[in-house]
């Protein structure tokens, strides 16, 4: 019998099936200030790039072990025009988010990350580690949190049981302005957030969202590579 993502389930926002989705995000973030005051206590930049693996590792490990208490993850099919549509949003994602980075549209300076070899080259094992994590972990686990959890528990505490296409405005607009806000280009962030939302409201298929920001990933990640922007990352 198919799973339905929709079913009442008294989901509140301190319950396990909220936690499943908030702490593998929050394992994100942990990693995130803890290379930040690495940083600040002149750790080189050399050596924080090895931070990336593990805050990858950690994710992917909390969203494998929660995961049954995924069912909005349950493969259900996607329709061929919804899948291309989620493509074609993760391509147009991928041209705005290196076009809209002009001074005002940035937080502060990103550092980047460097898979420099420190000999004129590139160490692949990284490049490779941060263009999968990127791809494939990271779009799990922020629609996870973003669209599945927060978006839904926006309209109602009982998340779980709440459709995407019935979510009103104003949780659409508040987690998309939280989700740019998360980025240093933050105006870039609020048309990823708006576009990945929309998907999923529309469509009412949490991975046309996740494909949508895996594509974004993937081929920022490689024209990172090609380019050498590595402050994109």
């Amino acid at each position: 019998m198919p799973v339905n993502p929709f079913l009442p389930t008294a989901a509140r926002a301190g319950s396990a099936p909220a936690l499943a989705r908030i702490l593998p995000f929050a394992a994100y973030l942990f990693f995130l200030f803890a290379a930040d005051m690495l940083a600040r206590l002149d750790v080189e930049a050399q050596q924080l790039r090895w931070l990336y693996p593990c805050k990858i590792g950690a994710v992917l490990a909390l969203l494998l072990f929660f995961r049954r208490s995924y069912p909005e993850l349950a493969w259900r099919g996607m329709r061929p025009r919804l899948a291309a549509l989620a493509v074609a949003a993760g391509l147009l994602v991928f041209a705005l988010w290196i076009s809209l980075d002009a001074g005002w549209m940035k937080l502060g300076s990103s550092p980047g990350f460097d898979p420099g070899d420190g000999a004129g080259g590139i160490d692949w094992t990284l490049a490779a580690l941060r263009i999968g994590g990127a791809m494939l972990v990271v779009p799990v686990m922020e629609e996870l949190f973003w669209r599945s959890f927060l978006l839904r528990w926006m309209a109602s505490p009982d998340f779980q049981a709440v459709n995407p296409r019935q979510v009103g405005y104003r949780a659409f607009v508040v987690t998309v302005l939280l989700f740019g806000f998360e980025h240093d280009l933050w105006l870039a962030g609020i048309v990823a957030g708006a576009v990945y939302s929309l998907l999923y409201m529309r469509g009412g298929n949490l991975w046309a969202a996740i494909l949508a920001h895996g594509v974004t990933n993937g081929v920022l990640g490689i024209w990172i590579v090609a380019t050498g922007n590595w402050n994109y990352w």
